[in-house]
């Protein structure tokens, strides 16, 4: 078997939160959470009924509010995440949820109920009047597309206190189960992140297949039907939702919070079923060749190439090569990712049974208008957790310019456009790499990067969409994906049997290009099927990312200036006013498939020809 996991250096990189609170019993923590308590109850009393007539003053209170609740809330969620299983961090985190929700259930509610009610012609004249209101115009217009989907608000109180209680509550113990989770592998009992590890790692096929088996086998019984029934939550409140507050469609909600039309989502959905997942079976058809396999096991996806060098790579030298990649094209960004390192910003290690898996980025602007962000990784020392680290940190230094211009209210970008960051940095640091190879002649280490960033590519266009037709499946979509019924309480084989069947639209038929074995249940373990549509931001964030980038040679010295421009309009533009600095529309199909041709139809053609070329094929 491969070896164990060795140690890289990321052991000892731990984030340093003292500059939140002190700890969990931290006194200041609880003094914060009743002065936040009392500022929800001022609130009240000095808005309600008069909205109209001080928005300004009243949008200044709501950010105040909205800082100091992301300080508490922030913290203690970044805590618990590093030790999932202390009760004490659980708990403290189970009881500040519960007195906030009371909270803004009892006295916030009115807020966005009276805003959108303000009519029309008064709001335009306080955009002239009021410097406050004009600045917040398009978080104020963004909040009025809900207009026709909120409720009472007696109603709309009653389900903020109530929600602490509902799908989210099975979420978080999910993530609790999950990092329980072990993998029996001939007696080695391994976590998910480690099990995983082997796969992207190893170049021995029997033990990729092996594995597989032992993760896939691992789910089966009790995990899955837990996964299955909390899935069963979401999509039951989901379609309680859509109906209570006449949504055209289980999407609109996440498609109106990525203030993306539902045409441009389609067509995102078309132009990867139809082009990116034909370029991908032909890609993995070249790397069947590689591999000397006849046809390839669901475990080989991430194999590496045979001549690929899979030493770890020390945590040092992965933040050397991210801080060079990165001021290789903006010193600007290069000094807001040293300061993740500089001042410890970034949790590093993978905790065997403590520290939830994956990895996340998380940006928020605290009081007194201080942007924070931190970074929480599991590196195991591969070339894909170098990436992670490229891409998490484009997630870090987009938080920090949206944050710094746009304040609280507005420096989220929609879950479609934020992705952008971090995988510009991905590019960034990918093509960094490529170039220092090709100076150095070294083409057969140039094609072993070229092929892992086609599987990264791959992985977050095909597969995510992969997981979006899923996603629409149990909430309650055809087969044809044209027509929605209300969604039914599906058993883990019944889900099994839709996880193959999405699969199989987009990977090929058994034998074609894959053998399905050990497959089946690991739509169990993919967490964000926990917050309903999120997956496709994804391929959008990459091919949007890929047509970006393509503008950046003809662009010149004007590109950066205006790339960091969009960093900074946090969630303030949709998509076409994102893009239109930059040439680009992204209301047609063509865009799309443009930015899947120019991205990973251009890496599959120079694999292909370096292939060739190397005689390795």
């Amino acid at each position: 078997m491969t070896d164990e996991i060795k140690s890289t250096g990321a052991e000892e990189v731990r984030w340093d939160l003292s500059r939140l609170y002190s700890g969990v019993s931290d006194p200041q923590l609880d003094l914060d959470l009743a002065e936040l308590i009392q500022r929800m109850r001022t609130f009240n009393v000095a808005h309600k009924g008069r909205l109209s007539d001080n928005l300004g003053v009243a949008i200044l209170d709501v950010s105040r509010i909205e800082m100091l609740a992301s300080k508490i809330m922030v913290y203690l969620s970044l805590v618990s995440t590093t030790d999932v299983t202390n009760a004490a961090t659980k708990a403290k985190l189970a009881d500040v949820q519960r007195i906030l929700n009371d909270a803004v259930g009892e006295f916030m509610e009115f807020f966005h109920i009276e805003l959108v009610a303000i009519d029309d012609a008064a709001l335009e004249s306080l955009y002239v009047s009021d410097p406050m209101v004009m600045r917040h115009k398009s978080w104020i217009k963004q909040a009025r597309l809900r207009k026709p989907h909120l409720l009472t608000e007696e109603v709309e109180s009653a389900l903020t206190k109530r929600s602490a209680f509902g799908d989210s509550a099975w979420s978080e113990f999910f993530d609790e189960i999950e990092t329980d989770l072990r993998v029996d592998v001939r007696g080695d009992k391994k976590t998910l992140t480690e099990a995983l590890h082997v796969l992207k790692v190893s170049k021995d096929a029997n033990e990729r297949a092996e594995v597989l088996a032992a993760i896939n086998n691992s789910f089966a019984g009790t995990f899955a039907k837990y996964s299955a029934q909390t899935l069963h939550v979401i999509t039951g409140l989901g379609a309680v939702d859509l109906k209570e507050r006449k949504y055209e469609d289980p999407m609109q909600s996440q498609n109106l919070s990525n203030q993306t039309p539902a045409s441009v989502v389609m067509a995102l959905h078309k132009a990867v079923k139809d082009v990116a997942a034909p370029l991908a079976q032909r890609y993995y058809r070249l790397k069947a060749r590689h591999l000397n396999l006849p046809i390839l096991g669901w475990g080989d996806r991430l194999a590496p190439m045979p001549f690929s060098d899979t030493t770890l790579i020390p945590f040092g030298e992965a933040k050397k090569l991210v801080l060079e990649a990165y001021g290789s094209f903006s010193p600007t960004l290069q000094g807001l990712v040293a300061r993740f390192f500089d001042e410890n910003r970034i949790d590093a290690p993978a905790d065997s049974g403590r520290k939830q898996s994956g990895a996340y980025c998380s940006s928020s602007v605290l009081p007194n208008n201080v942007t924070e962000s931190f970074v929480l990784l599991n590196y195991l020392g591969s070339s894909e957790d170098v990436m992670t680290l490229a891409h998490e940190l484009g997630h870090g230094v987009h938080g920090f310019l949206a944050g710094d211009a746009q304040g609280v209210l507005m420096h989220d970008a929609p879950i479609a456009f934020c992705e952008t960051a971090s995988i510009f940095g991905e590019m960034t640091t990918f093509n960094f790499l490529k170039k220092k190879l090709l100076l150095s002649g070294d083409k057969q280490s140039l094609l072993a990067l070229l092929m892992t960033k086609i599987d990264e590519v791959i992985n977050t266009v095909v597969r995510q969409i992969s997981f979006s037709n899923f996603e629409r499946r149990i909430h309650g979509a055809d087969a044809t994906y044209e027509n929605w019924s209300t969604p039914q309480k599906l058993s883990a084989e019944q889900l099994d049997e839709i996880w193959l069947q999405v699969t199989r639209e987009f990977y090929g038929e058994e034998g074609d290009v894959f053998t399905y074995a050990n497959v089946s249940h690991l739509w169990s373990y993919i967490p964000h099927f926990h917050r309903p549509f999120y997956v496709y931001g994804y391929a959008f964030g990459e091919l949007l990312t890929q047509s970006i980038y393509t503008q950046r040679e003809a662009m010149g010295e004007s590109f950066e200036p205006l790339y960091l421009d969009m960093l900074r309009s946090g969630g303030t533009r949709n998509v076409v006013e994102l893009l239109a600095p930059f040439g680009l529309d992204p209301n047609h199909e063509e865009f799309w498939v443009r930015g899947i041709e120019c991205g990973l139809g251009k890496m599959i053609d120079e694999a292909e020809a370096l292939s060739r070329e190397l005689g390795l094929i």
